[in-house]
């Protein structure tokens, strides 16, 4: 089964348009690109990733797409479109006849408005997504995630991911309020889960592998194996750590799981959910 990382970026980094990235994120103040990931992959037994946006512009569609078409391992892309636009639905199919363009993904976790997601124009660009066979990635933080219910209820038949784990605070030990809102989004079976991106939730200079586990229990507990994906959210990660630190997090916590469930988890769902060639 081929193993696919559903979560990594790549930028040539512009300290004006990459404001996000800020002084105590200093190590990833540079570019990263195909070239940087691939021997990461290979290294780590990995096969293929999944390009996610991490810039809101058409701009960054051209990068990433021109990223894939070069690079084999790169299976698919999940670009940025303005979904409130009234010219949505003539982007979505411009960007259909691109293979590798699978989804799309808004920063709501950046919004002032928490509840964009419900807002009329907002859904009515998500409406059109399954027309054109695109998924939606959910970025958010723990705070929104009491939308996420009527939002995925609005679109049972459109496929869903929430990014990150909606970003528990790890760090902190919080965990029950995040717990009861997750248990309630993963009754909605079109909404996936990635487990990406915990480091960055975490102590960046002390976390430990303990640290993540009661995390992960909800999640396993709650989406089960055949909807959740492994990411790496590289090269983010690196502020905390390492692509094989990362690594021995998930595969720690999964080795006592079947091997048909570690082929669903670092493959086989994110290859069913982009719907990978």
């Amino acid at each position: 089964m081929p193993r696919i990382d559903a979560h990594q970026h790549f930028w040539k980094f512009n300290p004006v348009r990459d404001s996000w990235i800020t002084a105590d994120m200093s190590v990833i103040q540079k570019d990263f690109m195909p070239e940087d990931l691939q021997p990461l992959l290979q290294a780590n037994g990995m096969d293929g990733s999944i390009i996610i946006q991490s810039d809101q512009s058409e701009e960054e569609n051209i990068f990433q797409l021109g990223n894939a078409q070069h690079n084999d391992f790169i299976k698919g892309v999940v670009g940025w479109v303005d979904l409130q636009s009234d010219g949505v639905a003539e982007k979505l199919a411009y960007y259909k006849q691109f293979g590798k363009m699978k989804g799309f993904r808004h920063v709501l976790q950046g919004e002032v408005d928490r509840a964009l997601m419900l807002k009329p124009a907002f859904k009515n660009g998500i409406g059109l997504l399954k027309n054109f066979g695109f998924t939606y990635d959910i970025l958010i933080y723990p705070d929104q995630l009491q939308y996420i219910p009527a939002f995925a209820a609005a679109f049972p038949d459109q496929p869903m991911v929430i990014d990150h784990l909606a970003k528990p605070y790890i760090r902190h030990g919080k965990i029950e309020e995040w717990k009861r809102d997750m248990q309630l989004v993963s009754k909605f079976e079109n909404i996936y889960c990635k487990i990406s991106g915990m480091v960055t939730e975490a102590d960046w200079q002390s976390w430990k592998l303990n640290d993540f586990r009661p995390y992960l229990d909800v999640i396993v507990g709650s989406f089960g194996s055949k909807r959740i994906m492994f990411g790496s959210d590289w090269p983010v990660c690196l502020v905390a750590a390492s692509y094989s630190a990362m690594m021995e997090i998930v595969q720690n916590y999964f080795s006592a799981f079947t091997a048909s469930e570690q082929n669903l988890f670092f493959g086989e769902n994110a290859r069913a959910f982009y719907k990978l060639a």
